[in-house]
C-alpha cells in the first residue's frame, strides 16, 4: 500500500509517533490509509451539509476496516459570486485539484473519497483524481428541493429571472417573494446546472455509485450512499482499483453522451476535457458536436423544461437515462464493481414523460451545438434550451465588455427584439478567469425578449437558456474576431447549420484587428497569474 513507507520503515518512526498524536493506535499501523476531502462549509449550501455526510464516509470506512483522515477542501457558490466577483470561480478548479494533490502526496495516503458538490468543486476533484491514480471514489451531495412558488415549482433561475422582469417594470414585493421560496433546503441548485450535471457527469464516468447523482441532499438515500461510499473505498484500495482503470476513453464517450441526452450545462465542454487531460486523454470540442449529433433529447430539466433534479429520481435518475442509452454505450468500468452495460440493463425507467423514449425524444439532436465561422474557430451552446424560431438569427450587435453595461441597457430599454448583445474581453485570460453570465442572460429572458441572442468569450451558467452562444475561440484577448465587432455589425446565427459569423469583409476584420484595445481590470496576483497561462497575444 502506498501508506507502508510510513507504517514499515525505521526512518519512519517519527512520522508514527506524530500519526499517534493525531489519534491512531498500534492496529491502526495495519490498515489502509483514507482521505476524506471534504468541501464543507456554512456559505455554499450545496455544501453546508457536507459535515454529516462526511461522518458517514467515515464511519463506512472503519466499518471496512480502513482508517480516515479528514481535511477540508474550498468552494466557491457560483450564484452568490455572480456579478459580484465571478473571475476566481474557473481558477478555483485547478487550486482544487492541487490541494487534493498536495494532501495525499504529502501524507501518504492509500485512497481518498472526494465529498463534494457544485460546479468548480467536482471537476478539480476528479482532475485530481485521474492525476493522482490513487483509488477514489467521489460522493457528489444532492440537489436542493425544488421550491414552490404561487403553486408552481421554481428554483434559483427563477429568482435570477425575476431581476429582469423587475427591470421590466414588474412588482418587486412579488420578486422578493419569489426569492424567498426558490431554494428551499440545502443542495446544489434543483435544476439541470452544471452543479447536477457534473454529478450526473461523475455516475457516468463511473467515479461515484450507482444512482448517486440525483437523490435528494437532504434524503436518507444520501446518507446510506455516503456510508456506502466510505465501505467501498476500502475495497477499491485492497484491490487496486485506480481512477485511470475507469475514467477511460469509453466512459468519457458515455459522459458526452449522457450530457447531450439529458440537456446539461454546456460547462461540461470546460470541465470533461479537462478531466481527461488529467488522465491523458484528448477530449475536443468536435466530439461533443459528433456525439450530439447522433444522441436524442430525452429529458427538459430547467432550465430547458418545467422538471427538477427531484423529478429525475423519482423516475430512475441517472440509470434509467443508462437504460435508454444501453444500446449505444460503450463498456466501461465504475467503482461499483459493476461495468457501465451492467447497470444500464439494471436501470428502470419509472416515468416515460420525465425520460422520454428515444422515439418520442424531444429533438433528435442532443444538448449542445458547437457552432463555427469567421466570429469564432468554435463556440458552444446549449440547444435543446433555444426555441424554435431562435435558433436562427440575423440581427446587429449592440456591444460591451462588462455585465453591468448590458444589465443597464436591458433596464434602459436599449435592447430590442432581434438585437445580439456581444459581451467581449470576458474569456480566461481577457476577465480574466472566464465568468458566467447568467446575470445578463437571466434579465434578458426576464424581460420577456424571445429573439435577443447574447454572444460571449466567457461562458455561461448550466441555468442559461435561450439563443446564448459561449466559449467563443479564439477570445477577444487573444486577437479574436468576437474583440473587434462594434456595434451595427450584422451578426448571424444558424444552430442547426452550426455557424456564426458577422457580415465583415476579411480586409476589414485585418484593418481593425490593428487598432483592438483590451479594457483595463482590475485584477488581484492571482488573476494576473491565471491571465498569463491562457494569454497568448501577440
Amino acid at each position: 500500500m502506498h501508506s507502508d513507507v510510513l507504517k514499515k520503515s525505521v526512518e519512519t518512526l517519527p512520522h508514527r509517533s506524530l500519526l499517534r498524536a493525531s489519534g491512531l493506535k498500534d492496529e491502526d499501523f495495519e490498515k489502509p490509509f483514507i482521505g476524506i476531502a471534504n468541501s464543507y462549509n456554512n456559505i455554499i449550501p450545496g455544501h453546508v451539509h457536507l459535515k454529516e455526510l462526511a461522518e458517514e464516509v467515515k464511519r463506512g470506512v472503519r466499518e471496512a476496516g480502513g482508517v480516515p483522515f479528514e481535511w477540508g477542501v474550498p468552494g466557491v457558490c457560483d450564484g452568490i459570486a455572480m456579478h459580484v466577483e465571478m473571475r476566481l470561480s474557473l481558477p478555483s478548479r485547478e487550486h482544487i485539484a492541487d490541494n487534493v494533490e498536495i494532501m495525499m502526496l504529502s501524507h501518504s495516503l492509500d485512497g481518498w473519497v472526494g465529498v463534494t458538490n457544485c460546479d468548480k468543486i467536482t471537476p478539480g476533484m476528479l482532475m485530481a483524481a485521474g492525476r493522482l491514480d490513487l483509488p477514489a471514489i467521489m460522493l457528489t451531495g444532492g440537489p436542493m428541493k425544488a421550491g414552490v412558488f404561487q403553486g408552481k415549482k421554481v428554483d434559483l433561475i427563477s429568482v435570477f429571472e425575476a431581476v429582469g422582469k423587475v427591470e421590466a417594470g414588474g412588482d418587486l414585493k412579488q420578486a422578493e417573494a419569489l426569492a424567498c421560496a426558490a431554494c428551499p433546503s440545502a443542495g446544489s441548485c434543483a435544476g439541470l446546472f452544471t452543479a447536477n450535471t457534473m454529478a450526473c457527469m461523475t455516475e457516468v464516468l463511473g467515479m461515484s455509485l450507482n444512482g448517486s447523482a440525483t437523490p435528494l441532499a437532504v434524503s436518507e438515500k444520501r446518507k446510506k450512499i455516503a456510508f456506502e461510499t466510505g465501505k467501498r473505498i476500502v475495497e477499491l484500495v485492497k484491490k487496486g482499483v485506480t481512477p485511470r482503470k475507469i475514467m477511460t476513453r469509453n466512459a468519457f464517450e458515455n459522459a458526452v453522451m449522457v450530457d447531450m441526452a439529458m440537456g446539461g450545462s454546456t460547462n461540461t465542454a470546460l470541465h470533461l476535457p479537462a478531466i481527461a487531460a488529467e488522465v491523458g486523454i484528448e477530449l475536443p470540442l468536435s466530439l461533443f458536436d459528433e456525439i450530439s449529433r447522433k444522441t436524442p433529447n430525452i429529458c427538459k430539466v430547467s432550465p430547458a423544461g418545467e422538471h427538477r433534479m427531484e423529478d429525475v429520481d423519482a423516475a430512475g435518475g441517472v440509470p434509467a437515462i443508462l437504460n435508454r442509452l444501453k444500446g449505444k454505450l460503450k463498456d466501461s468500468q465504475t467503482v461499483s464493481g459493476k461495468s457501465i452495460k451492467q447497470l444500464a440493463e439494471e436501470g428502470k425507467i419509472l416515468n416515460d414523460k420525465v425520460i422520454r423514449t428515444l422515439e418520442n425524444a424531444y429533438s433528435k439532436e442532443g444538448g449542445i451545438a458547437v457552432l463555427k465561422g469567421n466570429l469564432a474557430d468554435s463556440s458552444v451552446v446549449k440547444q435543446t434550451a433555444v426555441s424554435e424560431d431562435a435558433m436562427k438569427i440575423t440581427g446587429p450587435a449592440k456591444v460591451f465588455t462588462d455585465e453591468e453595461s448590458v444589465l443597464k441597457a436591458v433596464k434602459e430599454k436599449k435592447i430590442k427584439e432581434g438585437d445580439v448583445v456581444v459581451l467581449s474581453f470576458l474569456g480566461p485570460a481577457g476577465a480574466p478567469g472566464m465568468p458566467e453570465m447568467l446575470t445578463p442572460t437571466s434579465a434578458i429572458a426576464g424581460a420577456g425578449f424571445k429573439k435577443v441572442a447574447l454572444i460571449t468569450d466567457g461562458r455561461f451558467s448550466g441555468g442559461t437558456r435561450g439563443p446564448c452562444i459561449g466559449h467563443v475561440e479564439p477570445e477577444a484577448f487573444n486577437n479574436g474576431v468576437i474583440g473587434i465587432v462594434h456595434d451595427g455589425d450584422v451578426i448571424e446565427i444558424d444552430i442547426h447549420a452550426r455557424k456564426l459569423n458577422v457580415k465583415l469583409s476579411e480586409e476589414e476584420i485585418r484593418k481593425r484587428m490593428k487598432s483592438v484595445k483590451a479594457p483595463e481590470r482590475k485584477m488581484t496576483p492571482l488573476m494576473k497569474l491565471y491571465r498569463e497561462k491562457f494569454s497568448k497575444r501577440k
